[in-house]
Order: structure tokens, then sequence, then C-alpha cells
């Protein structure tokens, strides 16, 4: 991608983004609000870094009015990281960004499935009609949403598999061009395996082979399908499931899938009693996470994780609390 500044942060900034993306992060939406941030500059008519003060930023953030706390907090956060950078590069003295984010007053907890539920969706899924535009359309997103659920992977990177991604042998998928911009190796088990080779021979019975750079889910020859229409099916086929929104909870999206393996592996981890908080860099790696804080934002509290954690504590404080008894 090409940057595009014209300010008076233009080589700073181009600097920037580019020992970003040398650490493998994409940062194609930090790059747009740097660009939208050097345009309000150029627009302001300040060609000086010196006459960007803190009142500058102020009418800059007012000027992107932004009513979603988590929204302004990330246009906020683009900056204040931007400007810490050059401070440690020496190239400013002090960073004129001295907002404060703002508070998130109402947070929604995401839809959780659970195993019902998405064997529920799963089978809703598999009813899906052929139309003129999709044939095999039901296997095909049963297939989609077992993938989404069972191993927490993206739509994007679910909709960009080819057949050459599918290692039987070893039991891995390979995700490409990921969030991050890497590639990471996804296993998965004999059941997923199963299912991976009875939908792979039923759509060579049905459509013919593949090639190895075939899309493993395509409706149009040579096109993957894309993952706003695998988030349109999602929706279309969620109030066929008869769920119960608890007060708090957002209504099901396609990423809750991701959530819900999320949350389901932290709850088997402590009823089988591993520490969650050592195997935490394990479930970072397989959902492909850079940092271990992204992985923290899919582990919501949820009744079960803390009657789960409060067993756990009370099991490891069971001996002290009878030496303590009198």
């Amino acid at each position: 991608m090409t940057t595009d500044f014209h300010g008076p942060f233009a080589d700073d900034f181009r600097q920037f983004v580019s020992q970003k993306r040398a650490l493998q992060r994409r940062y194609d939406t930090e790059e747009q609000v740097l660009q939208i941030f050097d345009r309000y500059l150029v627009h302001e008519g300040i060609i000086d870094r010196r006459e960007v003060t803190p009142d500058v930023i102020e009418m800059f953030l007012a000027s992107r009015p932004r009513e979603n706390p988590q929204s302004y907090n990330n246009l906020l956060g683009v900056l204040a990281r931007s400007f810490v950078w050059l401070v440690g590069q020496g190239l400013l003295d002090s960073t004129p960004v001295l907002a404060r984010p703002r508070r998130a007053t109402r947070t929604r907890i995401p839809f959780l499935f659970d195993k019902t539920q998405a064997r529920q969706l799963l089978e809703v899924a598999a009813e899906l009609p052929d139309n003129s535009r999709a044939e095999f359309r039901g296997p095909t997103y049963r297939m989609i949403f077992a993938l989404l659920y069972g191993l927490g992977l993206r739509a994007g990177e679910v909709s960009r598999l080819c057949r050459s991604d599918v290692d039987f042998q070893n039991c891995l998928l390979v995700i490409r061009h990921t969030k991050f911009s890497k590639s990471r190796l996804v296993p998965f088990g004999p059941r997923m395996a199963q299912s991976l080779r009875g939908y792979i021979l039923q759509r060579e019975q049905r459509m013919g082979g593949f090639s190895p750079d075939s899309p493993l889910f395509s409706f149009t020859k040579g096109q993957h399908i894309h993952p706003d229409t695998i988030s349109m099916t999602f929706h279309a086929l969620v109030p066929l499931l008869g769920l119960v929104i608890p007060p708090g909870v957002t209504p099901p999206r396609v990423h809750h899938l991701r959530h819900s393996f999320a949350v389901g592996t932290l709850r088997r981890w402590y009823r089988t009693g591993s520490v969650p908080a050592q195997r935490l860099p394990h479930l970072a790696t397989f959902l492909g996470h850079v940092e271990l804080a992204s992985t923290a934002v899919y582990l919501t509290i949820t009744e079960d994780l803390l009657l789960e954690a409060n067993t756990r504590f009370e099991a490891f404080s069971a001996p002290a609390l009878k030496e303590v008894k009198p």
C-alpha cells in the first residue's frame, strides 16, 4: 500500500508505518487515521510541526465526532502511539496528545454459542437450498460455520482457504494473509478431519475435482466466497435458531463464533486442571494474535467462567482454611 502524506509529519508518519509493517503488522486502518490527520493539518494550513499543539489535536478530534467511546479511543490511540514514537525517536520534545480516553459506560458482552446452539446452527445451515447463483450451498455453509466455531477462525481466513491449504496428512490448515500479515498453521482433530474429508468428497462428486489453488469454498468458478456473504448468511439463519439473548448481550454476529471458541477453550482448561494464565500464549498463537492483550478481548467473563474460577480457588484454598479453623 502506498502512503499518502503531505503535511509537516509526512516523512515521520511514513517511517512510523513502515516500522510497524516491518514487525509484521498490517497497519492499514492506523495508516488511514494518520492520513486523515495529515489531510486535516494541510487543510488548516499548518506547515510547521511546532504549530501542532494540544489545542490542534483537540480540534482535530472534534472534527471527527465519535459517539461510541471505543471508536473515539481507537482514533485517539493511533495518534497517541504515533507521537510517543516520534518523541522516542528524538523527533519531538514532547507529545501534543494530552486528551484522555473516554470511559465506556456500557460494555455489551458478545453472544456465546454453546455446543447445542452451535450444532443447531450447523443443522439449519446444512438445509440451505441451492439457488441460481449458489450450488452446493447447504454443505458449504455448514463446513464454513463448523470451522469458525470449531477452530476459532476469522471469516476472512475461512473464505480465503484453498484446497492446498488443507493438509490431511498432518491434520493442519495453512492460514495465509491473516489480519497481521502473517501465516500460521492451525491443527484440527479427527472429527474436523472427517467433516472436511466428507465435504471435499461430496463437492468433488457434485461439482468436479479441485486443483490445488482452487478456493475451498466457492459458488463461482475461481472466486472465494466473500466474508460479507458469510456474515449475511449467518444473520439470515440466526432467527431460525430461536435464541434467547440475555440482557446486556449483543445480538449474535458471525465473529461471536470465534469468541465462543476462545471462551470454550478457557472453560475446558479450568475443568481439566490446567492453569489458564500459563496457556494463554498457546491460545494467542492458535488464534493468530500478535499480543496477549488481543486474546484477552475474547475471554469474556461469563457466569460459567466465574463458577469454574471460584471452584478452582476453593480447591486451592481448602487446605489453608482447614488449618485456621478452631
